[in-house]
């Protein structure tokens, strides 16, 4: 008979654990919840305070028999699920279904999975954490509200299937604000002076124009900008001012799991859900040979930056004995916890820092090896000396004009020797030496007075560009910043967004789908608070309060649903039924005597007869900019000449709401599409394939690499085999908008667009 049973929930964990403690431990594993409020139905007793109605989740029942039979058989229990709020729950009603064992019961917390520390958790072994637990309670009968009971508005609104977030729904509005707030941007111009100077000493450089008669100056146009350049031309060159400085940039902190979710998707293209799933593998246990199962990485849910005083020790050992004293600096830094952070566990670093990359190497697989050497180097990095680079500034008189340059010498890489967070506008910052991720720039060993020589003036045309769309890693930074969710939400928030087609991720950017943009409006229309970001981040404090035992998890609860019940009632009532809605149109149908009424599908809006479902016509439609109808005509389906590779059939034209497409003349028995190519080539570097025009499941056009899933290069807008003119870039792109459709370079930076004339849309 074991002395005693640990229950953890991931069997990973469980062979760890098991390889640590030997024959006096039995370990078994949960294998996650194993109870949860029903699916079927909400579950929650609004009537009666609340109180969630607790059922074993399907499929659960076998391990919780076997559960039962271990703790019988043993003298103690210690339940040990991850340290946080989800692991206290699985805790609680692990706890709760084997009350009837009668047998003691203590909670443990592993913060990583080494011998040392698994000791001395179960030293320190304490009881369950009961306001932990009611703050997830809080938080899963707070979602259960929200989803179950706007949900279904949604299906008798809009269609069948959809669903509603208190957080996620949080999550599409930022993505729909963001891209309208791009397509009600109006672009500016504006003009940069650059003039290549040189002095009396070596090298020569250059300095732009940035003040008039000590006033910034703004330069709108070329007219402007050639006036200047006038001026300039006749103008002689002294250096006003001189100002040398030394610099330092110190190293960022180690690891939280948003900061994690970040550089991985930066650096490495991980999605917040791989990188998550990544991490939870480190951390549970990676077969090292011999050694069998270790932890490589502490808990990966984390919003704390604090490193316990022997990982410090070791890695300060560590730093000297491999980089040499000059990058070890003489004390510790110290790294500030956010304001709302709940410090539970340590940052995310390796459990031990000799176990290097190198080292670990023979034991993952790739994904895993990269994201450890990620974690590995920004810890190490950490707490290394800062970088030292000289800085100098040259401010300039010419006539009425004051122009400026910038130079930096890196004297001393210190942490960047070997890690480099990187910036959401810069891809490639870590290859880069400079002290911000820029190169070196020197500047000549010049005098202030002396005079200056005019080589050359280069006027440039920029315009201003509209904010950038989300990415994986800017929308994880704006959910941390905004207080929606938590970090360890991140994940399922970004994937259940997608999953729902609430938005598209392309090319690494956030967009949002026509079927998001009105679920969005509806529910900001009708649910103005849920969908507030300041009212769920103040949530996200009430969860935070509960856990702490400074608020009771039934009030917040009561505080809540009294608005909620009132508002829900109110949007039944009011909310615009859009399956059922057909907004009239001067447009006659043209296979009877109705008339074509707007409608909303899966799809998006599109015209059908009135007289439906007598008269089944529709036909897809776009708006003109001053918001009248334009019925797309339908062309009959042209011949290709192809032959459909799965059947045999002809392949045709046809021409969709898309656009045209080639697809199998047996549709709907045959649903082959074949991929048009472009001409252009694949841009990314060492690709021999081209792109290609494809659809996506929601039948949307888009043009990506044929070489896919090698390669991953994908567009939404149409590449066109033109050279830029401005720049040179190797292909335009085709985009229309209300204003027409027009080419423009895919470099932003370029700014190159012109209007395409008629005779020339494809």
């Amino acid at each position: 008979m074991s002395k005693s049973l640990i229950i953890v929930e991931s069997p990973a964990k469980a062979r760890t654990l098991q390889k640590y403690l030997g024959k006096d431990f039995t370990v078994k594993a949960s294998v996650g919840h194993i109870r949860d409020l029903p699916v079927k139905t909400l579950g929650v007793d609004v009537e009666t305070d609340f109180s969630p109605q607790y059922v074993t989740i399907r499929g659960k029942s076998k391990i919780l028999k076997e559960l039962k039979s271990a703790a019988k058989a043993s003298e103690e229990i210690f339940l040990a699920p991850d340290p946080d709020r989800e692991g206290e729950a699985i805790a609680y009603h692990i706890a709760e279904s084997l009350k009837t064992v009668k047998k003691p019961i203590h909670r443990v917390l592993f913060h990583e999975l080494t011998k040392k520390a698994i000791l001395a958790a179960l030293e320190n072994a304490t009881e369950i954490n009961y306001t932990l637990f009611e703050a997830q309670q809080a938080r899963r009968i707070l979602d259960r509200l929200v989803g179950y009971q706007i949900s279904p508005l949604l299906w008798d609104k809009v269609r069948r299937g959809l669903s509603a977030g208190r957080v996620q729904s949080v999550a599409v509005r930022m993505i729909c604000e963001r891209e309208r707030a791009i397509q009600d941007f109006v672009s500016e111009e504006y003009w940069s002076i650059g003039v290549a100077l040189t002095g009396t000493l070596p090298p020569p450089f250059t300095a732009k124009v940035e003040k008039q008669k000590g006033k910034k100056l703004k330069i709108g146009n070329e007219a402007g900008a050639r006036k200047i350049v006038d001026t300039l031309t006749k103008a002689s060159y002294t250096i006003q001012r001189i100002d040398k400085k030394e610099k330092k940039r110190y190293p960022s902190p180690p690891f939280i799991t948003s900061t994690m979710q970040m550089e991985a998707n930066r650096k490495l293209r991980f999605s917040a859900k791989k990188t998550m799933v990544l991490a939870q593998k480190l951390y549970e246990g990676i077969e090292l040979g011999v050694e069998g199962p270790t932890g490589l990485i502490t808990y990966m849910r984390t919003d704390s930056t604090r490193i316990n005083a022997d990982a410090l020790s070791d890695l300060r050992k560590h730093i000297k004995m491999s980089y040499g004293a000059k990058f070890l600096p003489a004390k510790p830094f110290s790294y500030r916890t956010g304001k709302s952070a709940q410090d539970a566990h340590e940052a995310v670093r390796p459990t031990d820092v000799s176990n290097t990359p190198e080292k670990m190497a023979p034991f993952l697989e790739k994904d895993m090896l990269v994201l450890y050497t990620l974690i590995w180097k920004r810890f190490v990095a950490s707490q290394m000396s800062p970088a030292v680079f000289d800085q100098t500034s040259f401010q300039i008189k010419a006539d009425e004009y004051q122009l400026k340059t910038v130079g930096s010498i890196m004297r001393f890489l210190g942490f960047m020797t070997l890690y480099v967070e990187s910036d959401d506008d810069t891809k490639e910052a870590e290859k880069k030496t400079g002290p911000k991720g820029g190169k070196d720039i020197a500047l000549p060993d010049l005098k202030e007075g002396d005079s200056l020589t005019m080589q050359e003036i280069v006027p440039k045309q920029h315009f201003t560009q509209p904010p950038p769309p989300y990415t994986e890693a800017t929308l994880v930074k704006a959910l941390e910043e905004n207080g929606v969710g938590r970090p360890s939400t991140y994940a399922s928030i970004i994937s259940t967004i997608q999953d729902k087609e609430y938005v598209d991720l392309t090319q690494r950017k956030f967009h949002p789908t026509d079927l998001g943009v009105l679920v969005n409006d509806l529910l900001v229309d009708h649910f103005p608070d849920i969908m507030n970001v300041d009212f769920t981040a103040s949530m996200e404090q009430n969860l935070d309060l509960i856990a702490e035992g400074k608020s009771e998890w039934r009030k917040v609860l009561k505080n809540f649903y009294g608005p909620f019940k009132k508002t829900l009632d109110q949007a039944k009532k009011e909310m615009r039924s859009v399956k059922r809605s057909a907004t009239p149109t001067d447009i006659p149908c043209k296979l009877c005597d109705g008339m074509m009424v707007i409608k909303w599908g899966r799809m998006g809006e599109f015209l059908a007869c009135e007289n439906f479902p007598e008269c089944k016509n529709t036909q897809d439609f776009k708006r003109q900019e001053d918001g009248t109808v334009e019925p797309i005509e339908r062309e009959e389906p042209q011949e290709s000449g192809e032959v459909c590779e799965k059947c045999g059939q002809p392949m045709v034209y046809k021409h969709g709401r898309y656009g045209k497409f080639l697809a199998c003349s047996g549709y709907p028995e045959c649903r082959h599409i074949k991929a048009q190519t472009t001409g252009v080539s694949c841009p990314n570097e060492g690709c021999d394939g081209e792109v290609v025009q494809k659809i996506s499941k929601r039948g949307k056009v888009f043009y990506s690499c044929n070489r896919y899933p090698k390669c991953t290069f994908a567009l939404w807008d149409k590449p066109v085999s033109e050279p830029c003119p401005r720049c040179g870039a190797p292909y335009l792109l085709e985009k229309e908008t209300k204003k027409g459709v027009f080419l423009k370079c895919a470099d932003k930076a370029c700014g190159f667009s012109r209007t395409l004339e008629k005779n020339e849309e494809a």
